[in-house]
C-alpha cells in the first residue's frame, strides 16, 4: 500500500514498524461542543483506513485522545457557571453519539489528557534537563523552538519565514517569539495539577508526544489528523517527541483536506457553521459519512444542501441494490446454474479494482466507483428474471457488502416493526386480487404509495421499498 507521506511530500510504500502491526494515532476533538463536520471528516476517513488495513490482514492499534482541558473548556465551563469536568464529559459522550451514528468504530484507546498527567510532566522533565525547554519567570515552561534544527520540516517552512510571522506580546516571558508552552500556570480559579514549575496544566501540543508515547511507544507507524493541524500543532508534537526520545516520532504523517460550506470556508462569522448534529437531526448520519468518503481524503470537499442531498440519493441506489438482491436470494432455487462461474469472475474484478484503488494512497473515490459498478452489475445479471441461484446471490451480497464495509457504509438495518406492517398489507393486498377484490386492492396500494412505499409485482411474489 502507497500512503502520501506530508513529511516527504510523496507516495510511500507503508512498512510497519512492526510487520503485519500498525500503530496509528489520530488527534481527536477538544470536548467543549458538538463536533462539526470539519471534524467529521478525519474521524470517518482514518476509520476507513483503520478498517481497510485491518481487511489486509493487520493488528491495528488505534489511539485517537480527547484534550479535555483547553482555554476553551475552561471558558465553556465559566459561561454556564459549571467546572471543566461538568463539560468535558458531557461532550465526550454527545461525540460518541455521534461517532455512532456516523459508523465509526471506538478507537482501541481513547486517552484523556487529565489522565495522563505524569506522562506529560515526564517529558516536560526530560526537555528541560536536555534544555530543549525553560521554565518562565511566571511558571510557565516553554520548549525552546530555535534549538530544534529541523523545526519545520513537517510544513516545509523555512525557520526564517516562520520566525518573521511570530509575534510576541507584551505581556509574554518566552526567551523568543517562536517558543511555545508546554506548561501553563494555573490562574486564578483555573483547575491545575501539581509539577516542579507551578500548579498548572498541560499545554496542547504535549498532550499528544505523551498520549503517542505511552499508548503506542517512541516511534509510531502513521500519525494522522486535519490538514489545519500540519502547523503549529503537529510540528511541535514533532519537536517536543523528537528532542525528548532522540528517535523519530512517526514514520508517516497523513493529513484530510478541507472542508468548505457552499464553495466558502466554514465560519462562525459567516453563518455558515454546522454541527454533525444539526446536519444528521434533517438527512441522517449516513449522508454524511458517504460525503467524507466520496472524495479522495487529501482533496478539498463542499458541504452544500445539493451535495447531501446527492449523497442520499446515490447511498438509496446501493440500499435499492441491497435490498433487491436479498429479495431474490430468499426465493433464488439452490444449485448453481451453467455460466454463473463466469459472473462470479467477472464480478471478483470489482474487488479487484476496489483494492487497487485502496492500495493507491486511499483512494476511496475510486474505490467507491467500484461499488457502484458491483452493483449495477448486480442490478444487472442478478434479478428475478435471470433467476441466478440461491449461492450465486449469496456470494454477490457477500462480496458487496464486504467492500461497503470497508468505506463503512450501508450500515442501516430496516425497521423490522415497519417491514412487518408493510408486509401484512401486501399479504391483504395479494390476497384481495386473488379474491378479485379489486377496490380492496387498489385502496392498500394507494394507501403504500402515500407512505413511499413502491410495489413492484415479480413472478418471485411482491417486493417492495421506500422511496424517498
Amino acid at each position: 500500500m502507497k500512503i502520501y507521506n506530508t513529511l516527504t511530500r510523496q507516495k510511500e510504500e507503508f512498512v510497519p514498524i512492526t510487520p503485519g502491526e500498525a500503530k496509528i494515532y489520530a488527534c481527536g476533538p477538544t470536548v467543549y461542543n458538538y463536533i462539526h463536520i470539519g471534524n467529521a471528516r478525519p474521524i470517518c476517513v482514518f476509520d476507513v483506513l483503520r478498517r481497510y488495513l485491518e481487511y489486509r490482514g493487520m493488528k491495528v492499534t488505534f489511539v485517537q485522545n480527547f484534550t479535555d482541558i483547553d482555554d476553551k473548556i475552561i471558558r465553556k465551563a465559566n459561561e454556564e457557571n459549571s467546572d471543566y469536568l461538568t463539560v468535558s464529559r458531557r461532550y465526550i459522550e454527545e461525540y460518541k453519539k455521534d461517532a455512532e451514528g456516523l459508523n465509526v468504530r471506538p478507537a482501541t484507546i481513547h486517552p484523556l489528557a487529565t489522565e495522563n498527567i505524569d506522562e506529560i510532566i515526564s517529558i516536560i522533565s526530560t526537555l528541560v534537563e536536555k534544555g530543549f525547554a525553560y521554565r518562565a519567570e511566571n511558571g510557565d515552561v516553554y520548549f525552546r523552538t530555535l534549538k530544534f534544527q529541523e523545526y519545520g520540516k513537517l510544513s516545509h517552512q523555512p525557520l526564517d519565514e516562520l520566525m518573521a510571522g511570530a509575534r510576541i506580546s507584551v505581556d509574554e516571558v518566552k526567551e523568543d517569539p517562536m517558543d511555545f508552552a508546554v506548561w501553563k500556570a494555573a490562574k486564578p480559579g483555573e483547575p491545575s495539577w501539581p509539577s516542579p514549575w507551578s500548579d498548572g496544566r498541560p499545554g496542547w501540543h504535549i498532550e499528544c508526544s505523551a498520549m503517542a508515547r505511552r499508548y503506542l511507544g517512541n516511534t509510531i507507524d502513521i500519525h494522522c489528523g486535519g490538514q489545519d493541524l500540519i502547523f503549529p500543532h503537529h510540528e511541535n508534537e514533532i519537536a517536543q517527541s523528537e528532542c525528548c526520545n532522540g528517535v523519530e516520532f512517526a514514520h508517516y504523517w497523513m493529513h484530510n483536506g478541507y472542508i468548505n460550506v457552499d464553495n466558502r470556508k466554514m465560519s462562525k462569522s459567516l453563518n455558515n457553521f454546522f454541527t454533525v448534529r444539526d446536519v444528521a437531526e434533517k438527512y441522517g448520519y449516513e449522508p454524511i459519512r458517504y460525503l467524507m468518503v466520496a472524495s479522495h481524503y487529501r482533496s478539498p470537499i463542499n458541504y452544500s444542501v445539493d451535495v447531501i442531498e446527492q449523497c442520499r440519493a446515490a447511498l438509496d441506489r446501493l440500499y435499492n441494490c441491497r435490498d433487491n438482491l436479498a429479495f431474490v436470494m430468499e426465493n433464488a432455487p439452490s444449485g448453481e446454474k451453467d455460466g454463473e462461474q463466469e459472473i462470479r469472475a467477472r464480478m471478483e474484478q470489482y474487488r479487484g479494482k476496489f483494492v487497487e484503488a485502496m492500495e493507491d494512497d486511499l483512494n476511496t473515490a475510486d474505490a467507491l466507483s467500484a461499488l457502484f459498478d458491483l452493483a449495477r452489475d448486480i442490478n444487472t445479471s442478478l434479478n428475478a428474471a435471470t433467476a441466478p441461484s440461491k449461492e450465486l446471490c449469496t456470494w454477490a451480497m457477500d462480496l458487496f457488502m464486504e467492500l461497503a464495509g470497508i468505506l463503512g457504509l450501508l450500515y442501516k438495518k430496516k425497521e423490522n416493526s415497519l417491514d412487518q406492517e408493510i408486509e401484512d398489507l401486501i399479504a391483504r393486498r395479494t390476497q384481495a386480487r386473488k379474491e378479485k377484490d379489486w377496490a380492496t386492492a387498489d385502496k392498500i396500494r394507494d394507501e403504500l404509495k402515500a407512505r413511499h412505499v413502491v410495489l413492484e409485482d415479480t413472478p418471485q411474489g411482491v417486493k417492495w421499498h421506500i422511496e424517498e
